[in-house]
């Protein structure tokens, strides 16, 4: 059975920082690409940043330079750090499982989701 499971979401003032995880299970992990995805109340689901097999990362224009993606393999653990979080960062957070054959390319879809983790960032 997958599972990817959040953790680390809560309630931040702007400025703040959080770390969110994301246990894997039930995949050969590094078989896949990883990503972090957010929705916020009324708005659709959307991509955030990725990690390729082989580690290289891209990340959406709005939290470039302030987020960073990365896992560890031997934990089987995705992570997300947020630093100097906004208001509009609040969302529901998620974390998906793409499988690929590359080592540095990832496809649009994914395979597997986790539930999702809460940030609420407070002005």
């Amino acid at each position: 059975q997958v599972q990817l499971v959040e953790s680390g979401g809560g309630s931040v003032q702007a400025g703040g920082s959080l770390r969110l995880s994301c246990a894997v299970s039930g995949i050969t992990y590094s078989n896949y690409c990883m990503g972090w995805f957010r929705q916020a109340p009324g708005k659709e689901r959307g991509w955030v940043t990725t990690i390729t097999r082989d580690g290289t990362t891209t990340y959406a224009d709005s939290v470039k330079g302030r987020f960073t993606i990365s896992k560890d393999n031997a934990k089987r653990t995705l992570y997300l750090q947020m630093n100097s979080l906004k208001p509009e960062d609040t969302a529901m957070y998620y974390c998906a499982a793409g499988f690929s054959d590359r080592y540095n390319w990832c496809t649009r879809d994914y395979d597997y989701w986790g539930q999702g983790t809460q940030v609420t960032v407070s002005s």
